[in-house]
């Protein structure tokens, strides 16, 4: 009984010493730290093309294009980001309210073809939105989207922003 009793507290002190780990740069949930907001400055360059004229005329006889043709735009507020490891990478989250209620087929669309670019993975959060909507609720507005990053990715990566159209929000590895 005694020698029971030993091994049992024993045990319960070692087990208790672990729940230091949780807040260690060992745990793999806490490689990336807390989102933050960032003021985003919109910059817009003037067409030269007038946007009346169609750049190419279509015709019956040519065949469609196999490309896909995404008419998305940018969420108007990026309101959450959340990096997730998993077995062979992460998995970025990502929340946005867009002006409207209706926005659908939501994208991380990346920036720079997916390459970091001086330690930063940038993507741009775009939904196809609809202007004919109501406004609604901030909770009925609210869209999320995700992408999985390898680990081949992730070893050139020191944060990921998350761009909309106002603000952009980031998470940088502690």
């Amino acid at each position: 009984m005694r020698r029971a009793t030993t091994t049992l507290l024993i045990s319960c002190l070692l087990l208790s010493a672990c729940g230091g780990i949780r807040d260690s740069a060992w745990n793999p949930g806490n490689w990336f730290g807390k989102s933050r907001t960032e003021r985003r400055v919109q910059t817009t360059a003037p067409d030269s093309a007038n946007p009346l004229i169609p750049e190419e005329r279509a015709s019956i006889f040519r065949r469609k294009s196999d490309e896909e043709l995404y008419e998305g735009t940018p969420v108007h507020t990026i309101t959450g980001l959340t990096i997730e490891r998993t077995s062979g990478g992460a998995i970025v989250r990502a929340s946005g309210v867009p002006l409207r209620q209706g926005g659908h087929d939501v994208r991380l669309k990346a920036l720079n073809d997916g390459e970091p670019v001086e330690g930063v993975l940038t993507y741009v959060m775009e939904a196809v939105q609809t202007t004919n909507l109501p406004q609604g609720t901030q909770r009925s507005r609210t869209l999320n989207a995700g992408r999985f990053i390898t680990d081949q990715t992730l070893t050139k990566v020191k944060a990921i922003r998350v761009l909309g159209a106002t603000n952009s929000l980031s998470s940088a590895r502690r």
